[in-house]
């Protein structure tokens, strides 16, 4: 198998000046760097704008004081070491690889930060409470990126879940059809695994994570071909971050390609206040109306994308925007009480996140948003979050 060769140091990046390597050199130290030549080969290093420099290059922005490391509280979500059970029917298996390569805005940085104990090497307890809980009937491979691991490392974690009677579905969130479609060009015994396990009646399913049309290289698009004659089935998920795809035709763009090669577009996330993010956020205003005007670009198979924000309480929908309101909805709720609960704010186009948001009539949201702290305002708008 024919692997990228990785880069952890910015000063290897010959297409950096000095200059910037020095400045850089602290955001790096603080929040790691981790490319490969096939990625980084895909920038156009003439366009200080280009996208995907944007997506993998440090910038100093990031050391603006900002949000927090965990800012949807996933560390309330752990049933044991390793597995995060935060929604009754689906568990996330934390897995040990750090990614192929590193996306700058990642809501997860805390992961590879140095003493860092959410990760773990043996996912064997997150296996068996699964098996001891069939309310579980979906499971999430995340991290990191479980497609770095070896194949061989990869059937020891899915071989046992498909061998649970209650797990219906397995999913793997990767960005590596995006960083390293060599992975699936040059692992025929991968693809051979995969066909193996996703089953007709019980699929795996991957979850790209394809930011920018740019991406989407014919090296790409063979790997994820190469997923699909596999059986297995894979879906597109991506924040909307500022000056990488905050554009609705780059939007439409990504949305229309991905479509027609199979791969819909599954949500939009809007960007968590994450330590270092600062950089990449828009106002949900901004993301909800980029989205929709995006949407009236393409068809309806490429316009089934949700607008999303993945909060402590669950997955929040912006479902609509008038001049004096915006609407929201949980997909899913932490409180099963709350799956579906439509909820009325006022509008406010510098709000970010929920706690940013004045509910319209305080009484009709459920406890948990009541409860939210929003009193603690940043100079530049943003909530502090406890």
């Amino acid at each position: 198998m024919a692997k990228p060769r990785y880069i952890r140091d910015i000063n290897s990046v010959d297409q950096i000046s000095d200059q910037e390597k020095k400045a850089l050199e602290p955001v790096a130290d603080k929040f790691k760097f981790r490319a490969n030549d096939y990625y980084l080969g895909l920038i156009d290093w003439n366009d200080p704008k280009d996208p995907i420099r944007k997506i993998i290059i440090p910038e100093t922005g990031e050391l603006e004081d900002f949000g927090t490391l965990d800012a949807s509280n996933e560390e309330s979500n752990y049933a044991v070491a390793g597995c995060q059970h935060k929604y009754r029917d689906t568990a996330l298996l934390i897995c040990n690889e750090v990614c192929g390569a590193y996306c700058r805005f990642c809501f997860r940085k805390r992961l590879f930060m140095d003493e860092n104990e959410e990760v773990v090497n043996d996912v064997t307890p997150g296996i068996e409470y699964i098996k001891a809980h069939p309310e579980i009937t979906n499971v999430l491979l995340t991290g990191g990126d479980p497609l770095l691991m070896s194949t061989r490392k990869l059937e020891n974690i899915i071989r046992p879940l498909r061998e649970i009677e209650h797990v219906d579905i397995i999913r793997l969130g990767s960005k590596m059809p995006a960083f390293s479609p060599y992975r699936f060009i040059d692992d025929p015994e991968l693809m051979e695994m995969l066909s193996r396990y996703s089953t007709p009646r019980k699929r795996i399913y991957v979850m790209a994570h394809f930011s920018v049309p740019n991406e989407l290289t014919d090296l790409a698009i063979e790997g994820l071909d190469l997923l699909m004659k596999a059986g297995v089935i894979t879906i597109n998920q991506t924040p909307i971050l500022r000056d990488i795809n905050d554009d609705s035709a780059v939007l439409a763009d990504l949305m229309h390609n991905l479509s027609i090669i199979g791969v819909p577009p599954y949500y939009f996330f809007q960007c968590r206040p994450t330590e270092g993010n600062k950089p990449y956020e828009i106002p949900m205003v901004q993301s909800f109306e980029l989205l929709e005007e995006a949407k009236a670009r393409v068809s309806g198979l490429a316009r089934r994308a949700r607008l999303v924000m993945s909060h402590e309480l669950g997955k929040i929908e912006m479902v609509g925007l008038t001049d004096r309101n915006i609407y929201l909805r949980f997909l899913r709720a932490r409180n099963s009480e709350d799956e579906g609960r439509f909820m009325v704010f006022h509008r406010d186009d510098d709000a970010y996140w929920l706690e940013d948001l004045v509910p319209v009539d305080e009484n009709t949201l459920p406890t948990s948003v009541q409860d939210l702290d929003r009193t603690t305002p940043k100079s530049d708008g943003i909530i502090e979050f406890k």
